[in-house]
């Protein structure tokens, strides 16, 4: 039984802190990355987690033709620069910010609707013997009817 009790608190309290990182992460998307999309319309839905350096995430999102895009993506200031790639179905690339000095907003418009990937990295600050940097990476998305 005790045993049992010890995993209970344990389990609860890794819940308790994943909530509260979710929180904070869902706080720092609103604070920082929503501005980003300026004059574009928010779709509602708030992408964040915490990512450790070296880290890399993912995300599908359907796209749909006759309309402008703004995809944000940013970073807690203490992670070093978070790269971000958009990927069609056949894996073709169609943006890299790092070839754009790691800019946090792209704008686009697709002649036909498609699913496209979201795969977002955590750069390395590659030093040796110190505790990785982890941080809150957030995701927008915004929209503009074609005029």
């Amino acid at each position: 039984m005790r045993l049992f009790k010890t995993i209970s608190v344990t389990a609860l309290l890794f819940f308790s802190l994943s909530i509260s990182a979710g929180a904070q992460c869902k706080a720092f998307a609103k604070k920082e990355c929503l501005p980003q999309l300026q004059n574009y319309t928010h779709d509602g839905n708030y992408h964040a987690a915490v990512l450790v350096e070296g880290e890399e995430a993912e995300l599908y999102k359907t796209f749909y033709s006759d309309m402008e895009y703004r995809v944000a993506i940013v970073g807690e200031d203490k992670l070093p620069d978070v790269e971000f790639m958009v990927l069609d179905v056949n894996k073709n690339v169609l943006y890299s910010n790092k070839d754009k000095d790691y800019a946090s907003t792209w704008d686009f418009k697709l002649q036909s609707s498609q699913q496209l990937k979201i795969v977002v990295k955590v750069s390395s600050f590659n030093r040796p013997g110190e505790t990785p940097a982890s941080g809150c990476v957030a995701i927008m998305f915004g929209f503009k009817m074609k005029k």
